[in-house]
């Protein structure tokens, strides 16, 4: 399998999380269970394969994507098709940084996933088509970063003031949520307007899903776990809670995430399928 990565130049290096292209991927499944991470995606499929969402409950498809499509931000977990041999190529963007690419509020992308020609017309089809033609994982980078370059628009990023609350988010405890959004210089309306504009969700949800994210690397790296340790330094009301959040981000109580070893997968694909 190739895997590689492409570091990007400045300024989009501080609004993208990763540019990544795969090729003769062979999974061992054919469905796979996503949890939000609060990142936004534009992914090309150069494989030829028709990608399907399904239902969360009974697996059935109910969506077909192909060429170019756009994730996102999700709420909640999504399942999607897992092929063999597969090759992708995705731009995966910082929680507040794809607003200077795209150009309208971010909140209009909640809980979707679109065609790109529904926004960007034939754009990112004619992007993909530049993409096939270059032999090299290099060269695909160096295309799609130019695009990047084209689509940029400086005057359309994040104010530092809204930057600084999403690090705090990041990187303070739980418990300083009232804080962070009380140092804030205008009103909690204006505040959650600007998250709904650059990240698309709100401050509350944000964080909500930055916890679980946090779960789920305490558990990849773990050697024991003890549950009630982790629902404490995530600062959890209660076990109950917890378990509560953990089964609306992951659709599975801990228990049974660990019986079925997604604890040794991807902190954030799991196969529901492993027979494929």
């Amino acid at each position: 399998m190739i895997f590689k990565t492409h570091s990007l130049s400045s300024p989009q290096s501080k609004y993208i999380e990763s540019v990544f292209h795969f090729k003769n991927f062979t999974p061992d499944h054919s469905i796979e269970r996503v949890v939000p991470t609060g990142h936004i995606f534009i992914i090309f499929e150069l494989d030829g394969f028709v990608r399907n969402t399904y239902d969360n409950d009974t697996l059935k498809p109910n969506r077909e994507f192909t060429k170019v499509w756009i994730s996102g931000m999700h709420k909640n977990y999504i399942s999607i098709s897992a092929h063999q041999d597969s090759e992708m190529f995705v731009i995966q963007f910082k929680p507040f940084g794809a607003h200077p690419f795209f150009h309208f509020p971010i909140h209009k992308l909640n809980d979707r996933i679109l065609p790109s020609d529904e926004l960007f017309g034939n754009e990112l089809l004619e992007l993909r088509e530049a993409l096939l033609a270059k032999e090299t994982s290099e060269e695909k980078f160096q295309r799609a970063e130019k695009w990047l370059t084209g689509r940029f628009q400086i005057e359309k990023t994040p104010p530092n003031e809204l930057l600084g609350v999403i690090e705090e988010l990041q990187t303070k405890s739980v418990a300083n949520y009232n804080r962070i959004i009380e140092n804030y210089s205008k009103t909690h309306k204006h505040l959650i307007d600007q998250f709904k504009k650059y990240v698309g969700l709100t401050p509350k949800y944000y964080q909500r899903i930055l916890r679980f994210n946090e779960i789920l690397q305490q558990i990849h790296k773990a050697e024991k776990i003890e549950w009630s340790q982790i629902a404490y330094q995530c600062e959890y009301a209660d076990q109950s809670h917890f378990i509560k959040e953990f089964k609306h981000f992951s659709g599975l109580n801990p228990q049974k995430f660990i019986k079925n070893d997604f604890h040794n997968d991807e902190p954030n694909f799991f196969p529901l399928d492993r027979e494929g």
